[in-house]
């Protein structure tokens, strides 16, 4: 989606939104300021190249280096030491969001297995969504041959919306497809 596009599209969502919940401001409306899209890898302390294959993935599906997460303190119960890898995130703004956000409503979503749609009810209260996906193949950069194991990943969308009523009919009206 380039810029031109993407205002066109912000502009007339802004208008349907400020219109359907009637806001006296238009500093009101609703606006999608981040994704971030994370993944755990608890086996990464047995195997380092794990990480090294997850970073590749995530650059693939995102366009963006992920960050490490590494752990805070040692738990010999889980064989962990302290500041090992354990997990990736990735925190998309502008224009690589709305690029993200528009290749999972249109060619990522549609690819997973009998799917009906997303849940209404993974909202956090506040106005923002969680998204859990269980594999990565669904993205059209991942090549299956090249994957050693499925793994998921956790996709968060951070809204200004200050309800989850008005994120949800923000996120209806960018198309995402939400379960009825």
């Amino acid at each position: 989606m380039n810029n031109s596009l993407q205002l066109l599209y912000e502009e007339k969502v802004s208008k349907e939104l400020f219109k359907e919940f009637k806001y006296k401001n238009i500093h009101e409306i609703p606006k999608i300021t981040k994704i971030i899209i994370s993944r755990g890898i608890g086996e990464a302390s047995q195997n380092a190249k794990i990480i090294d294959k997850s970073i590749e993935e995530f650059k693939l599906i995102t366009g963006q280096k992920p960050l490490i997460t590494r752990t805070k303190k040692s738990i010999a119960g889980f064989k962990i030491r302290d500041n090992m890898p354990i997990g990736l995130k990735v925190t998309l703004r502008r224009q690589k969001m709305y690029d993200f956000l528009n290749k999972l409503i249109n060619l990522s979503l549609p690819r997973i297995r009998d799917f009906r749609g997303i849940s209404s009810k993974q909202f956090d209260g506040r106005g923002n969504y969680n998204l859990g996906l269980k594999e990565q193949i669904i993205f059209p950069e991942i090549d299956y041959d090249q994957i050693d194991k499925i793994r998921g990943m956790n996709i968060n969308i951070i809204t200004t919306a200050t309800t989850d009523i008005e994120s949800l009919s923000l996120l209806k009206k960018f198309g995402m497809p939400f379960r009825i």
